[in-house]
């Protein structure tokens, strides 16, 4: 059997779960719930849907999170939040609007600065100053689950790993049940993280966040501006498949794969995809793991915290 697929065995107690964004536009919403559908066979643990910072996407992100949960039976949606651009009342007042719609599920956020990744970040006057703050709020206003974000290749705004950690451990304190990470690529670099992390004292989930490269510059892009690395022997093995896009999907269908296969078998059982909203990458890296497609989703049917 190829090194990229598990064994039935090896599958047992794995679940995914899966990003999208909010459509823009009456096409890209079609796209999208074109994605979710595809996508449900493989029965995800819970989706999430992101906000844009300030709320600039609230509208568009709650009409997603409510067709998700009334219309697909994906009740474990989770809302992206984040502290940009708004008071602590105001964020409560979302979370209430949520909360209203079925959301039991947030994933907290600071968010990026106002002015652009790369700016000095500030917080909001009379808003929540950080992502610790902000799942202290949450876990006020009720009974949630509560992901937070990870850096197994540390925030680019971090001075180090260390404080990188008590940032993620402040969180914790403050009523995180998951960490959702970054996406990375080299998993010895993961394993590594994780292990300080433990050492740490935080015991919640660590899901690695894996990205299959649809478009290596793009992804080269989004890791330069996250502090994400694209390892040289990753580049060298797309680089050349520009102008070849069966070649090019295959090569990353397979990169993603073995990144998955290793991690299951260093242990990890819960894997977040990030979708870019387009199912066929997504699909066919299930496929090649040895995911098993079901009948129909039955996402509803997985309790809250199954993933947990």
């Amino acid at each position: 059997m190829p090194i990229h697929t598990l064994y039935p065995a090896e599958r047992g107690n794995l679940t995914l779960s899966y990003e999208y964004f909010p459509p823009k536009t009456d096409e890209m919403e079609v796209q999208l719930f074109k994605t979710v559908s595809e996508l449900a066979v493989f029965s995800p643990a819970f989706v999430t849907v992101t906000y844009g910072a300030g709320g600039s996407t609230k509208a568009r992100s709650l009409t997603t999170v409510r067709r998700m949960i009334q219309e697909t039976g994906l009740v474990n949606t989770a809302a992206h939040l984040t502290c940009v651009g708004a008071t602590r009342a105001e964020v409560d007042a979302v979370v209430a609007e949520f909360a209203a719609s079925g959301v039991r599920h947030f994933v907290a956020l600071r968010g990026d600065p106002q002015g652009g990744i790369g700016s000095a970040y500030t917080p909001f006057p009379g808003g929540y100053e950080n992502a610790a703050a902000l799942v202290a709020g949450i876990r006020a206003a009720g009974d949630f689950e509560i992901s937070v974000s990870a850096y197994p290749e540390k925030h680019p705004e971090s001075p180090d790993v260390d404080a990188d950690i008590d940032t993620l451990k402040r969180k914790v304190d403050n009523g995180a049940t998951r960490a959702l990470t970054q996406f990375f690529f080299d998993n010895d670099d993961f394993e590594r993280y994780l292990e300080r992390v433990r050492r740490a004292g935080i015991t919640i989930p660590v899901v690695p966040g894996i990205l299959p490269i649809n478009n290596l510059a793009q992804v080269r892009k989004f890791a330069g501006l996250c502090g994400a690395r694209v390892p040289d022997a990753v580049i060298t093995r797309l680089i050349h498949l520009d102008e070849m896009p069966d070649e090019r999907v295959k090569e990353a269908t397979h990169i993603a794969a073995e990144q998955i296969v290793d991690l299951a078998r260093r242990g990890l059982r819960d894997f977040h995809l990030y979708t870019m909203n387009r199912s066929p990458l997504i699909e066919a890296v299930c496929d090649l793991v040895g995911f098993e497609r079901q009948a129909s989703s039955a996402c509803n049917s997985v309790p809250a915290g199954a993933a947990a």
